[in-house]
């Protein structure tokens, strides 16, 4: 978006909002932020159990600064430590807005919702406490 002003295009402002919803028992943090594509989606949320220790320690003995701790595995799983289910509703410019569910059970589905509030570029984490 430096280089390129209409990778904004859709939602100009840079955002990142927690919302409690104490009714519905949820916590929502929204980001305006690239968002994922479908294979994003899969390939770093559906990703159940791995590991990023490997990759870590593979990267620091090529050569890599510590400082890189933290890039390696999504950690999106510890969310199950307080939610019974979670949702990812996500959007990325290059892809259509889809929605990945899981209840981290081993089983997630991704799919499109057309009563699904439009997420115009970022990502929308849903966690049912």
């Amino acid at each position: 978006s430096l280089t390129d002003p209409r990778v904004l295009e859709g939602e100009r402002d840079h955002e990142i909002k927690i919302i409690p919803n104490k009714d519905d028992n949820t916590l929502t943090i929204h980001d305006t932020g690239v968002g994922m594509t479908k294979a994003d989606l899969v390939n770093n949320l559906g990703t159940i159990a791995i590991s990023g220790t490997k990759s870590f320690m593979e990267a620091l003995s090529a050569g890599a600064d510590i400082s890189m701790i933290g890039q390696f595995g999504v950690g999106f799983y510890s969310a199950y430590l307080v939610a019974d289910k979670g949702e990812v509703h996500s959007k990325n410019n290059d892809d259509e807005q889809y929605i990945w569910t899981s209840s981290a059970g081993g089983s997630f589905t991704i799919h499109q919702e057309e009563d699904a509030e439009e997420v115009p570029r970022g990502t929308k984490i849903i966690l049912y406490l």
